[in-house]
């Protein structure tokens, strides 16, 4: 006579299926037909929601099931470790909790003991479970909804999606654990290929990020200790609270040259005429961004020549970068070029340049008046045509002839200063003869979304591992990588939690 089975009459779905059975019930009765379709939208959410979460728990509780089946028909079977030692003697029953985004389960499995040595769960390596309590698809949720929007928004959303699983600090960790790999996953991304004809563009930049106290570098620190205000109830003009820390970003991308003419960019005093219209400018293509606030200025350049040298390994394509003409970055992008032994071709943001321009036309022309709109199209054309020393040398000739000293003249001092001290940055002739970029649009809209739409949010106050973990983390999602990096972050989760060669963590044998 076979031996009774207490396996076989117990059927897990049970609890799964009575759910269904009232969900389906309330559904066809005859209150329903009185309900609303937003009130019949919220009754299936919160019970569907439930039957979906007991659907997890039965399948967790069928695969225990089988566990203790597998056992009672293996007499001898032996379980090794990590380590490689055997582990001789099992117990049933040990439990734990996972909180998924259907609401928190229990998961029961087997545990394997040796003396004097941890337990080791095979059905956890099976599973790939986590470390701690949250699922792998609850830290994914919590993921995209923490770096787009504060923590609070963040915790709101997931309590409306999957019940009150997972606290504002938990959300915090969550996020920093996940941002763990991103270094070691674009180490191994190979970028899509491009023709020597295309051109290699980079662009660096540096934005604050207000810290707590402890996240300063220790200059900023002491300065933000004892900083002496002149103004005990607000700070003066020119006073700084010090209560940031740089970030410094980089851009890689690719794009077809555009040759323009200087007309395409400024339009002359005259207006342009309406027979031709204005060439379009080079368009940024497979863009990538990296940022930091915990690495140095140098540290993020690298990762941007990285990035580059990965795109064009043996250096076919023209390498242009576009700064702001912050003289350490100039000197780091340099420095970085030298030890590769790469030639590339410096431009300053002609933004940056007009904006040096407008101000110095303040000195000779009333601000909104058509005369100084004329004053500086005409120089910023001359700048344009490469000619930027003679611009220099006609502001200084025109404040000599008009007589300008002191702080009416400061504007155009600093113009003529900017434009001498970086003349050989300002070679726009051959930049636009050869369809480069000569602005740092994409550079200047990734300190903008990237810090400005997260990072500088009314009343934040960052730590440095969050704020790290968020600002890469919507680096790699602005990139179009998250998908891809969190199937690989999963897989590296799963080599640090069971570091076994085999597939299944465990060996048997007879």
């Amino acid at each position: 006579m076979e031996p009774y089975d207490a396996f076989d009459a117990i059927d897990p779905f049970t609890a799964a299926t009575r759910a269904f059975d009232c969900l389906k019930g309330a559904l066809a009765g005859p209150e329903s037909a009185a309900l609303s379709h937003h009130e019949l939208e919220d009754l299936v959410g919160l019970q569907g929601r439930e039957l979906l979460r007991l659907l997890f728990q039965a399948h967790l509780d069928l695969r225990e099931k089988r566990e203790r089946e597998q056992l009672l028909q293996t007499k001898d079977q032996v379980v090794r470790g990590a380590d490689g030692h055997v582990r001789p003697h099992h117990e049933t029953g040990h439990s734990r909790l996972l909180a998924c985004v259907f609401g928190t389960v229990t998961i029961t499995r087997c545990a394997w003991r040796g003396k004097g040595q941890s337990s080791v769960h095979p059905a956890d390596a099976e599973l790939s479970l986590p470390a701690h309590l949250h699922s792998h698809g609850l830290r994914r949720l919590a993921v995209l909804e923490a770096v787009r929007g504060s923590y609070d928004q963040a915790k709101e959303a997931i309590d409306r999606s999957c019940g009150r699983v997972l606290g504002k600090r938990q959300a915090e960790l969550l996020v920093v654990a996940a941002a763990v790999d991103v270094d070691d996953f674009y180490r191994c991304t190979i970028p899509h290929p491009s023709t020597a004809a295309t051109a290699l563009v980079m662009q660096v930049d540096g934005k604050g990020v207000v810290m707590r106290p402890e996240a300063l570098r220790p200059a900023t620190l002491k300065a933000h200790l004892n900083g002496r205000r002149a103004l005990r109830t607000r700070l003066a003009p020119g006073e700084k609270p010090h209560r940031k820390r740089m970030a410094t970003l980089a851009c890689v991308f690719d794009t077809d040259p555009a040759p323009r003419r200087p007309h395409d960019v400024i339009a002359p005093p005259e207006g342009r005429s309406t027979t031709r219209t204005p060439r379009p400018g080079p368009r940024a293509q497979r863009k990538w961004l990296t940022a930091s606030l915990v690495h140095p200025p140098e540290h993020v350049i690298a990762a941007a020549f990285d990035q580059a040298e990965a795109r064009d390994r043996d250096h076919l394509r023209d390498w242009i970068v576009l700064v702001d003409g912050a003289r350490h970055q100039l000197e780091l992008i340099r420095a970085e070029a030298d030890r590769r032994h790469i030639k590339v071709h410096v431009l300053l943001d002609f933004v940056h340049v007009a904006e040096y321009v407008w101000a110095a036309a303040h000195c000779f022309h009333k601000p909104g008046t058509p005369d100084a709109e004329v004053w500086v199209a005409a120089h910023l054309t001359t700048v344009l045509h490469g000619q930027a020393d003679r611009a220099a040398a006609e502001i200084t000739a025109e404040a000599d002839r008009a007589h300008l000293h002191g702080t009416r003249r400061e504007s155009a001092d600093a113009c003529v200063r900017y434009l001498t001290g970086h003349l050989d940055q300002l070679r726009y002739d051959t930049a636009l003869a050869a369809g480069w970029p000569i602005a740092t649009g994409p550079i200047e809209g990734a300190c903008r979304h990237l810090i400005g739409d997260r990072l500088d949010i009314t009343g934040s106050r960052w730590g440095l591992d969050g704020a790290e973990a968020v600002l890469t983390l919507r680096a790699l999602i602005d990139n179009g990588d998250f998908a891809a990096y969190w199937r690989h972050h999963l897989a590296r989760e799963h080599e640090r939690l069971y570091p076994t060669p085999d597939q299944h963590n465990y060996d048997l044998t007879a």
